[in-house]
């Protein structure tokens, strides 16, 4: 007998359906979705959740790598839940949808975690 693992209750999640999971604040007002996460090649560990936020019809949206470990997930409301304001997003580090980020560069990835008081992933700071 084959367990169906799509509807069976467990702790891990296929990275297809995080992809397009919403984010939202504590108290439920959506930000944005997830677009993509990033993944340690060498550890396996995911890095970051690019946040997709603002635009309108995928026009003029920013796309926001966020250390993953500033996620948590709100079981109530099936979403990603971040806590941060509209003002603090809107300055954080970003790229616009048809560019990429440098993830080749440390150096931008060491701005991303000071800006979100988290550790780096690969250790340091």
């Amino acid at each position: 007998m084959m367990i169906d693992v799509m509807t069976k209750q467990h702790q891990l999640i296929a990275s297809d359906r995080v992809e397009g999971t919403a984010v939202r604040r504590p108290n439920g007002d959506k930000i944005g979705h997830i677009e993509r996460l990033m993944i340690d090649k060498v550890s396996g560990k995911v890095a970051y959740a690019i946040l997709s936020f603002g635009g309108f019809l995928g026009m003029g949206t920013n796309l926001l790598p966020l250390p993953w470990e500033r996620l948590t997930y709100n079981t109530t409301f099936e979403a990603y839940q971040l806590d941060i304001d509209d003002e603090e997003l809107k300055r954080a580090p970003s790229f616009r949808a048809d560019k990429d980020f440098d993830w080749g560069d440390r150096s931008q990835e060491a701005e991303l975690h000071r800006y979100y008081r988290t550790p780096p992933y690969w250790g340091g700071f």
